[in-house]
């Protein structure tokens, strides 16, 4: 007898633990008949979750988070004990904007903190001349895609609610936005990005691992009352997505789990661009130079798969440095019981494991960060909306 499940995705390579668990039979080695829902945009994804047209989602983390806090839209309490892919975003801009940003740049083009005081003597100049302020196109007021703008130009001195622009567009919009002169940039996940640059419209100025060394970014998410209802079918899942993890990661399988996620009813783009961006080797512009990086998207390397709540309390301060929350210790406790470590642990057989030793998040700009001190973390910032 086998478990029938929905399951909400959005078209981005980092639902691929999710597609592959399905179309390569992983699921079903776990007793589960999963039907996978392919959607736009992240409201309707949480959206049919939260009302329980979805039984699970790939869910961008602090959505997950917000729904859990009453942020936003109603309060649905969340559980996420498995990340389908630590980092994967980047940031891409029009080829006008990024000669504008080489022509400023004073130091290494890699170097976000380059990039980001460059950007504001762009902004400078744009101001004094009467043009209209940037734009940048993000997934999500509550995304990580937004968090990373927003960190990153701020490390800069450009204040992302005042001197530019950010508007909320559905990944797939991305690249004809940027085309159509809609936006000036995205911050968006793969393959967008390589999408815009082989249409020669953008530029990737850069990872998001160049920002953040290590940031959750999507999680396996279902509500609270359903995982308390359903912990063996649960469990299932998370096995079924950490083996096809594996099966991702080893780049003997990079090929075909290329090609599966490439289909027009998954991702529905080629598969060599889902493969560069498996392999971590991306073209970053439409002149064709290239790029790799380890740690552009990690799917099931690193302890990727294993929630750590230390990545909650890290967005939950980004909610309250932008305004988006107060700061309070029982929302805090609340963001980082979303990530549920120990439903991983169990569902792996491996109870009581150690805490993830594969390193903090590693922002580029600002203290390390410690979770236990959510107001020293803020206190370091002098662009953002949180007084102590």
């Amino acid at each position: 007898m086998t478990t029938p499940l929905h399951i909400g995705f959005i078209p981005l390579v980092d639902a691929a633990a999710l597609i592959i668990a399905v179309d390569k039979g992983f699921t079903a080695a776990e007793g589960l008949d999963v039907t996978l829902v392919r959607e736009v945009s992240w409201s309707n994804v949480r959206d049919k979750l939260n009302i329980g047209l979805f039984d699970a989602a790939h869910l961008l983390a602090p959505v997950a988070i917000a729904s859990s806090l009453g942020l936003g839209h109603v309060k649905v309490p969340i559980v996420a004990p498995f990340n389908l892919g630590l980092n994967g975003n980047a940031i891409t801009v029009s080829p006008a904007l990024h000669a504008a940003i080489m022509s400023e740049i004073d130091g290494d083009p890699l170097d976000p903190m380059a990039t980001a005081l460059a950007l504001a003597r762009v902004v400078a100049a744009r101001r004094k001349s009467g043009a209209e302020p940037l734009t940048f196109g993000m997934t999500f007021p509550f995304s990580t895609h937004n968090y990373q703008l927003r960190f990153w130009m701020a490390a800069g001195g450009v204040d992302p609610d005042e001197d530019v622009r950010l508007v909320v567009l559905p990944p797939p919009y991305m690249v004809d936005s940027l085309a159509n002169g809609h936006v000036d940039a995205f911050c968006v996940g793969a393959p967008w990005n390589s999408v815009a640059v082989d249409l020669g419209v953008g530029h990737i100025l850069h990872f998001v691992s160049d920002i953040l060394v290590r940031a959750a970014e999507k999680v396996l998410a279902v509500r609270q009352s359903w995982s308390e209802k359903n912990p063996k079918v649960l469990a299932s899942l998370i096995r079924a997505a950490a083996h096809a993890a594996e099966y991702i990661e080893d780049p003997g399988n990079r090929a075909e789990a290329a090609h599966v996620l490439a289909r027009p009813e998954r991702l529905g783009v080629g598969a060599e661009v889902i493969q560069r961006t498996l392999d971590g080797r991306l073209k970053v512009s439409p002149d064709g130079q290239r790029r790799e990086s380890g740690r552009y998207l990690l799917v099931g390397r690193e302890g990727a798969g294993r929630p750590d709540p230390a990545q909650a309390a890290w967005l939950y301060a980004q909610m309250v440095r932008w305004g988006q929350t107060e700061m309070r210790p029982d929302a805090l406790r609340t963001a980082m019981a979303v990530f549920r470590p120990e439903l991983y642990d169990a569902a792996m057989g491996r109870p009581g494991a150690a805490s993830n030793a594969h390193g903090a998040i590693g922002a580029f700009a600002g203290p390390a960060f410690d979770p236990g001190d959510i107001a020293g973390h803020l206190a370091a910032f002098k662009i953002g909306h949180w007084k102590p």
